[in-house]
Parts: structure tokens; sequence; C-alpha cells
């Protein structure tokens, strides 16, 4: 049931506050603070429809109300105001990004922790697992007399920028020739046989340099669980969500699990990702993860994002999210594979 104009503000009303104090709101601080222009009583029917309707409840009987799951996902899908980020939150990420990042680690690490300084929250980034796609392209180019461009075409990814050193004597016919003959061995693989080194047993000896530096570079993006970044995981503990042993237990519990954490964090093909209560997030203790995909050194696509208490500020963490994103984009990635062709 779609929800009158009334009962979306005074609901809105209920959610920015309780992200704020973490205390239950009552019709009277509502009229006074959020909606003046309402009586008390008005706001009290209101509230008592919403809790009948599954968006609020009331921890105590004289008490106020508070969200439920289902009131955030209503909040962030409709009502959450969009907030830009302070020129101090802008210039700590960029104390982060504006330089010249060669390593993939390098960039999961450093993004996991700008989230976590900017919004007090655990942090998580990582690279999307490269392993199960399958080469369709490999495109080898001189662009200077001893530098050669290297660009690995997958059914879901394009890996490039990646750069290695070459002899000085070997013509563009050379490369073109290497490409093509590395499509017709590995085309068709999935980068997990590549990387094995079991298909190129036998290779024409002139390519061998060029074969080993491919493999270099495609073991260089496999990832697996351990890779994931994790920053300020005592944060949680600094929420009144998590007082609790039994709640702060399980949360931390659930860090330390990351072959766990990686199902619940991955974004499946979407930009962003906003999973609320233990109903999205397959019987997580009650908490909310916020994610985004970012193009991490131009290898399919990495996610971060946060891992905090359902009242968390969704505004902001988006917004943090985003800002982010836009630095990664312009990151000027160089990543070389030196290797010198001797045959």
């Amino acid at each position: 049931m779609a929800l009158s104009s009334r009962k979306e503000r005074i609901l809105r009303a209920v959610v920015d506050s309780y992200i704020d104090s973490c205390e239950p709101i009552s019709s009277s601080v509502i009229q006074e603070r959020y909606l003046p222009e309402f009586s008390s009583a008005t706001i009290r029917n209101e509230l008592a429809s919403l809790e009948d309707m599954g968006y609020l409840t009331q921890p105590h009987v004289s008490a106020g109300r508070v969200p439920t799951a289902d009131a955030y996902r209503l909040y962030v899908d409709q009502l959450m105001p969009r907030r830009k980020l302070s020129r101090s939150e802008i210039s700590v990420v960029k104390k982060y990004f504006n330089r010249k990042i060669k390593d993939i680690d390098e960039v999961v690490k450093n993004t996991a922790k700008v989230i976590s300084e900017i919004t007090n929250l655990t942090s998580v980034a990582y690279v999307e697992d490269i392993k199960d796609d399958i080469i369709t392209n490999i495109k080898i180019v001189k662009i200077t007399p001893t530098m050669a461009l290297f660009i690995i075409v997958t059914d879901h990814s394009v890996i490039k920028d990646t750069t290695a050193n070459v002899s000085a004597e070997l013509k563009d016919e050379y490369f073109e020739s290497a490409g093509r003959f590395a499509t017709s061995v590995f085309g068709g693989r999935r980068i997990s046989e590549v990387t094995s080194g079991k298909i190129v047993k036998e290779v024409h000896k002139e390519y061998k340099r060029i074969f080993d530096a491919i493999i270099t570079i495609l073991k260089s993006y496999e990832v697996d669980s351990s890779d994931i970044a994790i920053e300020g995981s005592s944060k949680l503990l600094e929420h009144p969500e998590f007082n609790y042993l039994e709640k702060a237990r399980a949360m931390l519990q659930v860090l330390d699990s990351k072959e766990q954490l990686y199902p619940v964090l991955r974004n499946h093909d979407v930009d962003l990702s906003i999973k609320i209560g233990s109903g999205e997030l397959g019987g997580m203790p009650d908490c909310a993860i916020v994610t985004a995909s970012y193009d991490l050194g131009e290898a399919g696509v990495g996610s971060a994002g946060v891992i905090g208490p359902m009242r968390m500020d969704y505004s902001k963490v988006i917004s943090v999210l985003d800002c982010i994103g836009k630095a990664i984009s312009a990151l000027e990635k160089s990543d070389s594979d030196s290797f010198e062709n001797n045959d």
C-alpha cells in the first residue's frame, strides 16, 4: 500500500531522528522538531497506523517509536534526502587518491581506509575474482620502441593499460602475430586454466616470453576471499546497537569469516547494493551492508562499502561511495611487467 504524503513525512522524521540519536521518538518531539504544522494528536494517530503497517515498532508501551527494517528500506528507496560531502570530507578522499597508484592491492586497501575514516563505520573493499572469466581476444600493441601494451578481453571484462618492456629490435608485425597466436591458444579458455600453465607446455620459442608475460598479468588479477580488505572492525562496537555482547560477538565472527562475507558483499552486476536486516542478509545479525561497484585496475569490477547498524547515515555513505568511485576512475594506473625478448 502506498503511503500518503503525511505518512511519508512522519516516517522520514522518525528515521532521521533515530539515525541521529538512536533514541525512540514521540509524537510531541516529531511535532516540535520536524512537523510543527501537524498537531501532536494527528502525528500520534499516524504513528499508530505506521506501526500497524510494519514500519515502526515500540520498544515499551510508554516509549516512542523506532524504525523497522521495512522502514529503512522504504527510506532509502523513496524518502532519503541526497547529501553533499563537506570540503574536509572530500579532502580526505583526495589525500588517498590524488597520486599515481600502481598496485591494485593498494587501491583496495586505500578504498577501505578512506571509507571507514569518513563514515566511522566498518568498511570492506575487494576485487571480483576473474578466474572463471573466459578469454576471447588478446591484442599486443607496440606503443614506444621499448614498450608494448597488452589488452586481454574476456567474456566479462577487459584487462588493459598493462604494459611491458620489450626489445627495441622487435617490429610491429611481431606483436600483431603474437596477439593472434596467443588468442588461438588462450581463446575460449578460463583464466584459471591459463594461469595454471598446463596449456602452454609447447609454445613457439619466439613467443615464449610474450606468453610468460600474459600469464604473469593474469595471475596479478586473480583474487580470493583472503583479499577482502576490512578496516575499522572495532568501530562496530562504538554503536549502541552492538553494546549487547552476543550481538557484538556475532558481528565480529562474520567479519572474521571472509568466506561467509564474500557472497553477501557481491553486487551481482548492480552499481549500488543496499541490503538491510537479516531478511536481506541471509540470516546475518541485524545490520546493513551498502556496497558500490567500481572499475578497479581495469580488470572486471571491484566493490567497496560499509557494514554497520541499520540506522547508519545512508545518504552520507552513498555520497562517500560515489565520491570514491569518481576518484578511482580518475586514477592514472600504470602496471608494468618487464621482460626482454632475446630470442
